[in-house]
């Protein structure tokens, strides 16, 4: 696929700072003063109380500390310093434990160096999360840097750690960054950056070679706006070791098109190119950890705007692979930019095709933020996925491509319409939307995200998030690592 810009100005690299120092958030060459973190919770107080010394204990107790989830206490020594930390965990016994809950103490603890002096309910997971909480996004004000760093508890792999919360900071960054600065070309450029970094083959469709080059779909969700729609292509690895493509929703703004959003609607639409972000942050994982594999990145970036050549509702587009796309609804362009991509990456025949997006209101309705959707034919996939996504605490639900409903999709003038006119079941009805476009790939996985915390947790800070790109690197280790 050749480059193409058709006249395009070139965009400034877009740059990653805070992703790109999370390395320093461990202390690799720890020195004898680094203050211990000791992890209670209510069941396991009043032994570790009890072990305290008297001046610490009586501070513990008078301070009325009583390993409250989340509750931290900086204990003093003689001489004024921080003696010793406390901080509170749920226990063991409890029905929901928060193994990011750890994620916290960068934000509470002063400046220094610090280690854990007896193990959380998971010591891998917990450093993990010290390394997210520590995330600032600094790109328009100087955010106060925690200024703490953790002595790496013993038997855990300080890179791996380093390479998903660098991979996480990169996703964070881009969905927060706004509109304004975050176009398809800037996102373009965030790209590139990265393959340049790993060697990979970068190029670029853009503007009306969209059409010249058949991706009729990618160009007329984007062809309003005053920033030219494009495909993003990269391409790193082996090609004799197995083809893993992944897609990622790339609309840096979504305004609903002619099917306006209300402004409530509209205002974190800066968010809609999380898909990209997130493809983006596990090909950085991929590529930095070298799986064998032969991996393939498509991002159709684009920006859904109103203007006088908007498309409109009831146009009909030939799409890609040949099928009539109806428009029912402007503001279901998510999946009309994927379908061209994934009927591209589909002629390849991978191995596994992974797409993501930020797609449906649905899921959220079922399922609420912290918890996407995924899709798939695949039983032991979708099992792998399932296992993988506890394990990393990278929370993801299975839900059926239930076939009854894809009649929901007919059209009477086109092969399907992009938007059934009822309102159930839409994440389901997208899923099997862009179902119609993969025929040839081994297997296929579908994952509706929504790449954004609302209110701050623990090493979620709110704001823009990496969902389901560490649990899928995850798979990916084990099958290709």
């Amino acid at each position: 696929m050749a480059n193409s810009h058709s006249g395009a100005s070139v965009a400034v690299p877009f740059q990653w700072k805070a992703s790109r120092s999370m390395h320093s958030v461990f202390e690799t060459a720890p020195g004898p003063s680094a203050v211990p973190i000791t992890f209670a919770t209510k069941a396991t107080w009043d032994a570790i109380c009890a072990d305290l010394p008297a001046q610490a204990r009586q501070f513990a107790l008078a301070n009325g500390f009583a390993a409250k989830p989340g509750a931290c206490l900086t204990l003093p020594a003689s001489d004024g310093q921080i003696a010793q930390v406390v901080f509170g965990l749920e226990d063991e016994t409890s029905k929901y434990r928060d193994l990011f809950r750890p994620g916290s103490l960068p934000g509470l603890l002063p400046a220094g160096v610090y280690r854990f002096a007896n193990a959380p309910h998971d010591t891998r997971l917990a450093a993990l999360a010290f390394a997210l909480g520590s995330y600032r996004f600094q790109r328009y004000r100087k955010a106060d840097a925690p200024g703490v760093k953790l002595v790496p508890p013993d038997g855990i792999d300080v890179a791996a750690i380093t390479r998903i919360a660098e991979a996480a900071g990169l996703a964070r960054d881009l969905i927060n960054t706004p509109a304004n600065d975050m176009g398809p070309e800037e996102l373009a450029s965030a790209a590139q950056e990265l393959a340049q970094r790993f060697g990979a083959k970068f190029d670029c469709i853009v503007g009306d070679d969209l059409t010249r080059q058949n991706f009729p779909l990618i160009h007329a969700v984007g062809m309003a706006s005053s920033r030219a729609p494009r495909l993003i292509d990269l391409s790193w690895g082996d090609p004799a070791h197995p083809k893993v493509t992944l897609v990622g929703k790339g609309v840096c703004f979504d305004t609903g098109g002619l099917d306006l959003k209300p402004s409530s609607g509209m205002l974190i639409m800066k968010k809609d190119m999380g898909g990209a972000a997130n493809v983006l942050a596990l090909a950085l994982m991929v590529m930095d950890a070298r799986l064998k594999v032969r991996l393939r990145v498509l991002i159709p970036a684009v920006e859904n705007a109103v203007a006088g050549n908007a498309f409109r509702p009831l146009d009909i587009f030939t799409s890609r692979k040949g099928l009539g796309v109806e428009i029912g609804n402007t503001d279901a362009e998510g999946r009309l930019v994927l379908a061209d991509a994934l009927a591209l990456a589909d002629e390849e025949k991978p191995d596994l095709l992974i797409d993501m997006g930020t797609l449906t209101g649905a899921a959220r309705v079922a399922l609420g933020p912290d918890l996407p959707p995924f899709y798939t034919n695949d039983e032991t996939l979708a099992l792998d996925v399932a296992r993988c996504a506890k394990e990393e605490n990278d929370p993801l639900w299975r839900l059926p491509l239930w076939p009854p409903y894809d009649a929901w999709l007919d059209s009477k003038v086109a092969d399907i319409n992009n938007a059934p006119s009822g309102t159930f079941a839409g994440s389901i009805t997208c899923a099997l939307f862009l179902q119609r476009f993969v025929e040839d790939a081994k297997t296929w996985l579908h994952v509706d995200i929504y790449g954004w915390t609302p209110s701050a947790k623990p090493a979620r800070p709110e704001g823009g998030e990496c969902q389901a790109a560490r649990a899928i690197y995850k798979l990916l280790s084990e099958r290709y690592g």
